[in-house]
């Protein structure tokens, strides 16, 4: 319902990752290989297809980046759009064009919008209270706030959500409420902003969805009709920022104010066709793509974006009045790792730029095995072991073993030429006819967004060929019926040559690799898999070579050890700093005598883990001192180390031991102990201030 049957032409989208941070595998599977995956499909049967990206570079998760990591926004931006674009094309996600939000057309794009919004007099003026922080001189965006959240308590949600119990928040609901910033305490100042009126277009959109649009995935349109049935409300489309697109000149009143990154972000679509077709010397031939009604518009998202493409983009393409809307929002759920949710914070992630540095070989082997377990309908997990299990039993030993045997066995035995077929038996036939049956299947999964089916019935005619080899054994053949051989080696032929098609949407390296040991030309098309002879007799194949090599479970572990070092290293340079204690005078810090002391001798203490007695040289007397840092140090290498030790403290037993003072230690954050001690050699009893 509300698709184009036969569309002229097809305008694909994927999601604008956000240049604040790299890609990893949850990135890929929620947006960019299913896009991916279609438009090389559609490529495939010659149809006319435009696919856009680019990076969003506005917004707050980019200060907040760019604080983080001492750098302006523009230098964040660069850093991240540089390394997001060569990810995604050593990935190969083959996009027309992959833009960037920061570019001048895009400034243009969504000025131009913005403005015909307030010149139609479509967008309402509203003050409101909106928090300041009066030190850094500057309003407050959502995730500069956090404080506690009213509902779970939790003492660090943000001003917009509250991410351990998810409410959706607004930041005057926090208690005690705190800059993130400056870490003071903000005050409610009035500013005012522009609205686009959501409310008004409930109808259109209702119609649009809960009308012409039944058949959209379940979870998109289950979270759309959720949207809808509570009702929408005026949206602010602009924020007190200095990162962002200026407001039109002639907007009054709009200085010092920016676009709200959801408004700007997806007019990124728009901004990147243009750009395209200025770089291809046609600057009026993104019109059609965004403007015809025979023109199929399809977005390829996160679930965290349905809101924003399936209600807020289409309303206000609604409002503009001169666009298409999308036909389809086939969203994906998230993607888990090793059975936890990736996280960013955490360092829970594969990487996609650290996977392509250290297995560049594996690409494709990761592009099939995150197509077999994309999240199209509920989240999925993604493992390692997985990983190589699919890589192992599927495209060693399945796809890659089966065209090994039929290519080596034409070299071998008809000097690499594919041999004439002599007659047809039932069995040939049978396997003759699956190439067109199976090409079917995967054209209608992938016409309907079912990737993992279309992937399992592309291996499906592998294991068609596999089969037909094992019935017929043609290494057996050329001794007792060798006249048979030829025609069995024929059939072998054209199931490698319908694989190397097949498999093209996904796993583009190997089947270009398959294809040159085919010596096929590269304008080979879906329409070649209906063909009665898709290789010809006679051809002169190219070297015969593995596709696939096994995985060995060292690289598993490798894996696993990797993803926990990475975690624990992010626990540690993350772990929150104990809180200040409590003010005193000087004559307090005064009581403290600490002194410079040498190790004279040091050795573990019995039944106890931890403790460590030792002899210390404090220029005023050598006195014994329990200490408990046998975890960390061995007694023999700490000898004749200089330390502070406060040498006024009151004895204590420790493990029937008298405890004489005590050792000043730092602690890391991982909880490791670190001595302190001076720069140089000082004599012992020299006093510290």
């Amino acid at each position: 319902m509300g698709q184009i049957k036969q569309p002229a032409r097809y305008m694909v989208t994927a999601a604008l990752p956000y240049a604040n941070g790299p890609l990893h595998i949850g990135h890929l599977a929620g947006a960019y290989l299913p896009a991916d995956f279609y438009v090389r499909f559609l490529r495939l049967k010659v149809e006319e297809v435009v696919f856009v990206c680019g990076s969003d570079e506005h917004g707050v998760a980019i200060t907040i980046r760019a604080r983080k990591e001492g750098l302006t926004p523009k230098e964040v931006v660069d850093k991240y759009h540089e390394q997001i674009k060569t990810a995604l094309a050593e990935f190969d996600v083959a996009t027309d064009i992959y833009s960037r939000t920061s570019n001048t057309i895009h400034h243009e794009t969504a000025q131009e919008f913005f403005l015909k919004f307030y010149q139609t007099g479509q967008l309402t003026e509203q003050t409101s209270e909106q928090f300041y922080d009066s030190e850094a001189n500057m309003f407050l965006a959502d995730r500069f706030i956090t404080g506690t959240c009213p509902k779970c308590g939790y003492d660090k949600a943000y001003g917009d959500q509250c991410e351990k119990c998810g409410t959706s928040l607004n930041p005057t609901d926090l208690i005690n409420p705190v800059s993130t910033i400056t870490g003071k305490t903000p005050e409610l100042r009035e500013t005012k902003h522009w609205y686009i009126p959501l409310d008004k277009y409930q109808k259109q959109i209702e119609k649009y969805i809960l009308e012409d649009h039944t058949d959209w995935k379940t979870n998109v349109f289950g979270q759309c009709k959720s949207w809808l049935n509570e009702g929408l409300q005026p949206r602010a489309i602009t924020r007190d920022m200095d990162w962002g697109i200026p407001l039109p000149k002639e907007v009054t009143g709009g200085e010092g104010k920016v676009l709200y990154v959801w408004f700007d972000a997806p007019l990124g679509y728009i901004s990147a066709t243009k750009e395209y077709f200025v770089e291809k010397g046609n600057p009026e031939g993104w019109k059609p793509y965004w403007q015809a009604k025979d023109t199929k518009l399809v977005h390829f998202i996160g679930k965290d974006n349905i809101v924003f493409h399936c209600i807020i983009f289409p309303i206000m393409l609604m409002g503009h009045g001169d666009y298409i809307l999308a036909d389809e929002v086939p969203a994906n759920e998230f993607l888990n790792l090793e059975g936890d949710k990736i996280s960013t914070s955490r360092n829970w992630a594969v990487w996609a730029h650290e996977f392509v540095a250290e297995h560049p070989d594996k690409t494709d082997v990761m592009r099939y095995v995150l197509g077999s377990t994309l999240p199209e309908t509920k989240d999925n997990d993604f493992t390692w072991k997985d990983f190589q299990t699919r890589n192992n039993s599927e495209l060693v030993e399945i796809f890659g073993n089966f065209v090994n045997r039929v290519l080596t066995l034409i070299h071998k035995h008809f000097e690499g030429k594919i041999p004439n077929p002599d007659t047809f038996t039932e069995t040939d036939q049978n396997a003759l006819a699956q190439i067109s049956l199976i090409a079917d299947e995967i054209s209608d999964h992938i016409t309907n967004f079912r990737f993992r089916n279309a992937l399992q019935s592309v291996m499906n005619l592998a294991r068609v060929g596999n089969k037909y080899l094992a019935e017929t054994e043609p290494w057996h053949l050329i001794k007792k019926q060798p006249e048979r051989v030829p025609t069995v080696l024929y059939v072998g032929a054209q199931i490698t040559t319908a694989l190397s098609i097949a498999f093209a949407p996904f796993l583009p390296k190997k089947s270009a690799q398959l294809r040159a040991m085919l010596d096929i030309a590269s304008d080979f098309s879906w329409q070649d898999l209906y063909k009665k002879e898709i290789i010809q007799t006679g051809r002169q194949l190219g070297k015969a070579e593995l596709l696939f090599h096994k995985i060995e479970d060292s690289f598993v572990e490798a894996q696993i050890q990797k993803l926990e070092a990475s975690k624990k290293a992010n626990e540690a340079a993350n772990a929150s700093l104990a809180p200040a204690k409590g003010t005193i005078t000087y004559e307090d810090f005064d009581k403290i005598d600490l002194r410079i002391g040498t190790i004279l001798k040091a050795e573990k203490v019995k039944n106890a883990d931890k403790l460590l007695k030792l002899e210390i040289n404090t220029g005023l007397d050598v006195r014994t001192v329990v200490s408990g840092i046998a975890k960390f140090y061995q007694p023999e290498e700490i000898v004749g180390r200089q330390v502070l030790i406060l040498v006024n403290l009151a004895p204590r037993k420790l493990k029937g031991i008298e405890s004489q003072g005590m050792i000043m230690m730092a602690e890391d954050p991982t909880g490791k102990l670190i001595f302190v001690q001076p720069e140089s050699e000082f004599p012992n009893g020299s006093i510290v201030k």
